[in-house]
């Protein structure tokens, strides 16, 4: 299986959860995949273990990806990385797949010169944000991420620490309440794609916001959105 191209204009496209399609969401094995191939980023999603360290898992537990009812927050480190994840064909026996560390995905966007759109999944406080971007400069590579949430909070907790610091505000509708927000924090938007349309897309640009959507698989809907003018287009199998 390989990925569906498609003529992206000037839009820049994002691998959803790493190349997740192809590979087992959100681990190395995805960004590596999509490292390997032209994508302009790779996004995924941090949450906080139990005792404290940083990983990459979307929904909270493993129940989906490993068959296993694991809650993220509420395990140790190490714990949660005794767990095998499920192969994409449904196996899980690959020694590989297993819930990666915020560093991994860092260390790899950079290796391959991506840029990294890191989701902070559930509502951290402004210490837990510290320690993110703390993780990222180490790593010496905050001027290549963009950081997107469901949680305003999340994003207003990184302005105050990096107020000039890329960041995406994401949402299902595009509304003016929501432009202006965001216009009023120095933030951008990532909209689900179904809720886009010229109109509001030219009304996210005119008042200075990038605009990314998500999740986009159909070429036919990448078509439109480039058409329409959206700077970025999230997928798990379009390229």
């Amino acid at each position: 299986m390989d990925t569906i191209k498609i003529e992206k204009g000037n839009a820049r496209i994002v691998a959803h959860r790493g190349l997740s399609r192809i590979e087992r969401e959100n681990t190395n094995a995805a960004f590596i995949a999509a490292g390997n191939r032209s994508y302009y980023g790779i996004e995924t999603d941090v949450r906080k273990t139990a005792d404290g360290h940083f990983v990459l898992n979307h929904d909270g537990n493993l129940t989906r990806i490993a068959g296993e009812d694991v809650v993220v927050e509420e395990v140790t480190l190490q714990q949660l990385q005794a767990v095998l994840l499920t192969d994409t064909d449904g196996t899980r026996d690959r020694q590989d797949l297993r819930t990666p560390l915020l560093g991994d995905y860092i260390k790899l966007c950079k290796r391959y010169e991506k840029h990294a759109v890191l989701e902070l999944k559930g509502l951290f406080n402004q210490e837990d944000v510290q320690q993110i971007v703390d993780i990222i400069k180490s790593y010496d590579y905050l001027d290549q991420v963009t950081f997107i949430s469901f949680y305003f909070d999340n994003l207003v907790f990184l302005k105050n620490i990096l107020p000039d610091q890329s960041a995406q505000f994401l949402e299902r509708e595009l509304t003016d309440e929501v432009i202006s927000r965001a216009a009023a924090h120095k933030m951008d938007v990532d909209i689900k794609y179904t809720a886009l349309t010229p109109e509001n897309i030219k009304a996210a640009h005119d008042a200075g916001l990038v605009v990314n959507c998500w999740t986009v698989d159909s070429p036919e809907d990448a078509e439109n959105l480039i058409r329409w003018g959206v700077d970025y287009i999230t997928t798990n199998i379009l390229e």
